[in-house]
């Protein structure tokens, strides 16, 4: 279960990059939401994976 949590924060931790890069004139407002939905995205997936 440890590495499906690394490896769950290691995309997670890409696509704020990936957004950061992609959206450079996002307010920083955005990149806050944007970080705290993917971040309730991987807390989602991490729960299902728990189930099974």
């Amino acid at each position: 279960m440890k590495k499906i949590k690394i490896i769950i924060w290691l995309v997670w931790f890409v696509l704020v990059v990936v957004w950061n890069y992609g959206y450079p004139e996002a307010s920083p407002f955005l990149d806050v939401l944007i970080a705290v939905l993917l971040s309730l995205l991987n807390l989602i997936l991490i729960k299902i994976i728990k189930r099974k």
